[in-house]
Parts: C-alpha cells; structure tokens; sequence
C-alpha cells in the first residue's frame, strides 16, 4: 500500500514538472512566464520594441529604455485647465465672451478658472485678516485658522472669500478660491455730469452686516475715497474712486 502511494506522488511530481517546462517553453515566446520569470521575449516583458508603458511616446518601458520623459506628460498638463460643468465647457469653447453675460442671466459660478479665463491677469487679491479658532472637543480644543481674503480687479468686479484650515498657508489658499467663486460686478456711476468713465456709486446706498453699518453717498471727482482703512480698501479694489461713506 505505501509502495502504490508514493508511485502515485512520483508520478504526479513528474507530470507537473513537464508541465511547467511546457508552459515555460510556450510563454518565451510572449515574453515571460505570467508576470514572473523573464520579462523578455520578443515584446520584452513591460516593455520591448514598445518601451513599456510609453516606447516611442515616452514611457517608461523595460526593454526599450525609458524612451524619454513625454509619456507622462510634463508639468504644463497639470495647469490645463477641463472644465466640469457646462458653463466651463462654454468658456473654454469661446461661446461666452464675458463675466457680464454670466450675470446678466445669473448663472452660478462654479469653477474658479472661469473667472480666471475673463480677469485673471487683472485680478488683486489681499488678505484682509487672520485669525484663530477653537473648537471644544472630548480630546480637548481645536484650533484652526480662519482666513478673510478680498479680490477684485479695481474694474467693477470684487469678491469675498472666508475659509478656515488647520494651516495658515490652506486657509488663504481656500479664501481665494471661494474670492473668485464669490466675484460679483459693481454698478458705478457719476456725480454730475456724465462725463468720461464712471468714478462713483449711482445713488446713496446702506448696507448692514451684523451689527455693522455702512451708507456709500457719491462724490465729485477729485474727492477720493473717504472711508476708513478697511472699507477703503475693499472700494478700491471694486473699482470706485471717489465716494463719502459714514
């Protein structure tokens, strides 16, 4: 009974190792056996006359070399910009033509590139504060930082974007984006005649966050802006040159 046993794993033994070599000898040909053993052959494994994961287009093949470094593409494909919604895939087509005819049929901006595509090159961001923030947890307090960031590009158009992150350098980041995401345009008008480009605010106008008030009354030209450090900075980079506040 023992003697039958090990004929019968004598010969299985055999017959698997004749299969190997079988298999082995068929898949030279493809260029290694499976992914292991000798990633040659006449493709050469990953790589071959092909190079690899590139060749002529520049991969990283094995048996061709690396063929240059254009398979991967270079830095520039990483600031192409491929829009997500429609309305960056109308930008980008060149079917609207300005910020204005997205506002005038108030179409939400939802991609910061399309404001960069209209007044990128134009555009003036400041940060306006930084300032921490906690939050009570079980482990104890969190802190974060929470920055206020104003674009605008000092032609009729600002934005105002507020972002807390666990770094500084994000949460400014962040505010910029949610800037541009936030740009609104800025009706200007004159005091007086109408003569050459508008400089002041149509009429009187009262705004109120919080507990905080402000009243814009126009001003000739020459008067500049009369408002204190912050207002004034965000008037000027919203394209107004002369207005009264209080």
């Amino acid at each position: 009974h023992v003697r039958h046993q090990r004929a019968l794993l004598t010969r299985k033994f055999l017959q698997t190792n004749h299969r190997n070599k079988k298999m082995a000898e068929e898949s030279s040909d493809r260029g290694g056996f499976s992914r292991g053993f000798g990633r040659g052959g006449d493709r050469g494994g990953r790589g071959g006359d092909r190079g690899g994961r590139g060749g002529d287009r520049g991969g990283r093949g094995r048996g061709g070399g690396r063929g240059g470094r254009g398979g991967r593409g270079g830095k520039d494909e990483k600031d192409v910009w491929t829009p997500c919604t429609k309305l960056g895939r109308l930008v980008q087509a060149g079917k609207i033509k300005s910020l204005e005819q997205i506002y005038l049929h108030s179409i939400p901006i939802k991609e910061y590139q399309i404001v960069d595509y209209f007044i990128g090159a134009n555009l003036v961001d400041e940060v306006m504060k930084i300032m921490p923030v906690q939050k009570q947890t079980s482990a104890g307090q969190r802190m974060r930082f929470k920055a206020f960031v104003v674009v605008g590009d000092s032609n009729g158009h600002i934005g105002l974007g507020v972002k807390a992150c666990k770094e500084v350098a994000h949460s400014i980041q962040g505010s910029m984006i949610l800037a541009k995401l936030n740009m609104v345009p800025v009706r200007r008008g004159y005091w007086g005649a109408a003569l050459g480009a508008p400089h002041t605010v149509p009429t009187k106008v009262h705004g109120k966050c919080g507990s905080v008030h402000i009243r814009l009354i126009p001003a000739p030209k020459g008067t500049g802006v009369v408002a204190a450090q912050t207002p004034k900075k965000v008037l000027v980079m919203a394209g107004i040159h002369d207005v009264f506040t209080c």
